[in-house]
């Protein structure tokens, strides 16, 4: 799902006095989200993961000023085949909560396990590629 953000703005072509975007990747534990961060920064993205699944901090992600939320869902049948049968539903639903604040506000929602790897980061690509980086703060 692709979703326009007052800070994913639309590319006009790119000034030179700007800087990488910065992208926060958040979803539930086993939800790529590392992955997806290594793939961006292979990429030369600025991406890094945000723990907000285990902190009770619901704006947690929102600390690193990021220009791009990715929100990375996946079912808890995908968390318990990556994880372990035993991953246990209050676990799952508990990050749930956590992660409500972040979901309401993502750019960009992909479904981990329904995309490989490779088709997750060519859907995130495609989508950092419309937006325009921010302007390099004044020195």
């Amino acid at each position: 799902m692709f979703r326009s953000s007052s800070d994913a703005a639309m590319a006009d072509g790119g000034a030179s006095d700007s800087r990488p975007l910065r992208i926060a990747v958040v979803g539930h534990c086993a939800s790529g989200k590392s992955t997806l961060v290594g793939a961006l920064r292979r990429r030369g993205y600025d991406a890094h993961a945000v723990a907000q699944e285990h902190s009770g901090v619901t704006w947690l992600w929102r600390h690193s000023e990021p220009d791009v939320l990715i929100y990375l869902d996946v079912p808890l049948a995908a968390v318990r085949a990556r994880r372990g049968d035993e991953w246990p539903q209050a676990v799952y639903d508990a990050q749930e909560a956590r992660l409500t604040d972040a979901r309401a506000h993502a750019d960009l929602v992909l479904d981990s396990s329904k995309e490989s790897v490779a088709a997750m980061t060519a859907h995130a690509v495609a989508f950092l590629s419309q937006c325009a980086p921010k302007p390099t703060p004044p020195r």
